[in-house]
């Protein structure tokens, strides 16, 4: 069983729980980018929790089932035609052999995950189906007319058509965050939640790139770099704060100011361009 990727959009990545367990050796764990929205696509068509799907970035992605499938779509919003048909988020849909499945460009929110029953089975590297834009570690991004494998079907079945979950936010974005540990380089250390933050263009897998009022820090004195972890807000000479996500680097030698709880980072990897976004100590 397969699916053909007839169009890709602006990038649709592999990606699942990612490479856990390797940053000793200097491996970063990539996986989905809202792993929230990637682990309810898996729970819909009852796969394993470990899963690969399709992330994709601001829709645009088209695919052709070689077989009958069945898939769930997750996370951003994107309008989805099947075979000239409108079908549903975070619901159960069969796809007969044939079927064309489109993605349009989502309102809200930045990716949609694509989950098919008995997961994408490309060979994993070092454990993982995931692409890291990082490192160029995994999968490369999909091409038109490339094959998805598709593996066998799980035992279970889906054990509901749809899921009542809310969407990502259109609006401002509150996260939630835990100070320091180097909060005590700003200048005022309630700068960072006092202040309004737009999303960047040049935000991507690897950060969520903030621009604002610029952080002064108490000092210009350096650090020795020191391990980084998702969801670690760094502070650039710049004063302009990067909020790390899944294809973060391991270290760093610019102070870490703070860092958003986990369960918000999959909300911040839904953030477009333009949004705004403030953080409150949790």
């Amino acid at each position: 069983m397969s699916l053909t990727v007839l169009a890709t959009g602006p990038r649709a990545l592999l990606q699942d729980a990612g490479r856990i367990g390797l940053a000793s050796i200097g491996v970063g764990r990539s996986g989905a980018a809202d792993r929230a929205a990637w682990a309810l696509g898996n729970r819909l068509v009852a796969n394993p929790p470990d899963a690969a799907s399709v992330e994709v970035l601001l829709g645009g992605l088209r695919v052709r089932a070689e077989r009958d499938l069945v898939v769930a779509l997750t996370g951003a919003p994107a309008p989805a035609i099947l075979d000239g048909k409108a079908m549903g988020h975070n619901a159960v849909i069969p796809l007969r052999a044939g079927a064309e499945l489109g993605l349009g460009t989502p309102d809200r929110g930045l990716r949609t995950y694509l989950a098919v029953r008995g997961g994408i089975v490309v060979d994993p590297v070092l454990g993982s189906r995931s692409t890291d834009t990082l490192s160029g570690v995994g999968p490369p991004p999909l091409q038109v007319g490339v094959r998805l494998p598709v593996g066998p079907m799980p035992a279970g079945f889906p054990l509901v058509d749809v899921a009542p979950v809310a969407l990502p936010e259109a609006g401002p974005v509150l996260l939630r965050i835990v100070p320091g540990p180097r909060d005590d380089r700003l200048a005022d250390p309630d700068a960072l939640v006092a202040t309004t933050w737009t999303a960047s263009d040049r935000s991507d897998r690897v950060g969520l790139r903030l621009t604002g009022e610029p952080l002064r820090r108490r000092d210009d004195a350096e650090l020795p770099s020191e391990g980084l972890v998702r969801g670690a807000i760094q502070l650039p000479p710049g004063g302009q704060p990067v909020l790390f996500l899944a294809d973060h680097p391991l270290t760093g030698g610019y102070p870490v100011v703070g860092v958003v709880r986990d369960r918000d980072v999959d909300r911040a990897a839904q953030v477009r361009p333009g949004q705004p976004v403030r953080f409150r100590q949790a």
